[in-house]
């Protein structure tokens, strides 16, 4: 094996959570239960590439937790404290690998990668999808630089802000619906064809030091509920309303079209704000920006009722900038303005991610970032 820059082996850490790339037949169905190594057995290593594997957890995505994805961001920059890493790996599951992805996007602030894969058919399977996408993830993972998280899968390379998965079933799993993929792999090479936007990286929230799957540890408090409505015809104000007196210290009103519901709903969500409730509004259209256009209980409503718009982030990548919010603010005396102007700036202020960079140098938007 050679290393593009000194010659020895590009090492890359693949942490292993489960998901159908790691499932396996149970007698009535699948479920997750076969370990990193297993899952990495099946797939041929890259030409220069050193493979390490954690195995973190092992749970079927449907599964997937705040505290689960606060204990991956925590093993993420556990790993990255060794300066000798060039990549990190993660092996999820569909169901909710955008969630988590842009969870650890809003908090990467290191030049090398995370790259998320999975699969689309379970494990040991003859036509399965997960060693191909395994091992493009490694190759992406020990090429590129300066680019954040990004998803892999399929051959396409993808940012982690905005992407989602949009087929049930088809191999071609994921894609932004409103931006251009970021990239693609194959033939032994990574092509990147433009850059990600991001904002700047939150620290890691005191809650990631403390999350603990599947345990509620004495003295710990529990990670702030923040909770997805959606509207719909004949929808009402009495999920929001029951979400609030649940606890949610965060909402994301799912709307309709450009980010439009009823008057109910915007007195419902003022009320909300009011009670330092963080709202965001989406839409469950699958693709395009939202916009102040409508009243009526519109997108012009909800904003004057205190409701951030969340550009073209759908849902549930809208939760986990409305979570990572609140969990950077903490449980000592949160300031609400201050809070939501963190919330805006995950929601619309992104900066471009200058330069991407290739393991043999710089490499613009357009131009090819390969490692043969």
């Amino acid at each position: 094996m050679k290393r593009t820059n000194d010659g020895g082996p590009r090492r890359i850490v693949v942490i292993s959570t489960g998901g159908t790339i790691a499932s396996r037949w149970q007698g009535t169905g699948y479920a997750a239960d076969a370990s990193g190594d297993d899952v990495l057995a099946t797939a041929p290593l890259p030409e220069g590439v050193g493979v390490e594997v954690v195995d973190l957890f092992n749970v079927n995505s449907s599964r997937m937790t705040s505290a689960h994805q606060l204990a991956l961001l925590r093993t993420v920059h556990e790993t990255f404290a060794d300066p000798g890493v060039d990549g990190i790996v993660v092996t999820h599951g569909t169901d909710t690998l955008e969630e988590t992805a842009f969870l650890l996007d809003l908090h990467h602030s290191d030049a090398r990668p995370v790259v998320l894969t999975g699969a689309q058919r379970p494990f040991g399977t003859g036509d399965g999808d997960g060693p191909g996408n395994l091992y493009d993830a490694l190759q992406v993972a020990a090429s590129v630089r300066e680019l954040g998280v990004l998803v892999v899968f399929d051959g396409r390379v993808h940012a982690a802000r905005g992407t989602v998965k949009t087929q049930t079933l088809a191999a071609d799993a994921f894609s932004d619906p409103s931006a251009e993929r970021l990239g693609r792999v194959g033939f032994s090479r990574v092509d990147v064809e433009r850059l990600p936007e991001r904002p700047a990286p939150l620290p890691l929230p005191d809650a990631a030091l403390t999350a603990n799957p599947g345990a509620t540890a004495p003295g710990v408090a529990p990670l702030p509920r923040v909770d997805i409505v959606t509207h719909h015809a004949d929808g009402d104000a009495l999920f929001l309303k029951a979400a609030v007196a649940a606890g949610a210290r965060g909402l994301v009103l799912e709307a309709t079209g450009a980010g439009n519901a009823t008057p109910e709903i915007a007195a419902a969500v003022a009320d909300a704000v009011a009670q330092g409730v963080l709202v965001a509004v989406s839409t469950r259209v699958p693709a395009g920006p939202l916009a102040e256009i409508y009243t009526g209980g519109g997108a012009v409503d909800l904003v004057a009722a205190g409701a951030l718009l969340t550009g073209t982030l759908r849902a549930a990548q809208a939760r986990i900038a409305v979570l990572a919010a609140v969990l950077a603010e903490g449980d000592v005396s949160p300031d609400p303005a201050r809070r939501t102007a963190l919330l805006r700036r995950l929601l619309e202020g992104p900066v471009r991610a200058e330069p991407a960079l290739a393991t043999g140098g710089s490499r613009s938007a357009s131009a090819v970032a390969t490692r043969a």
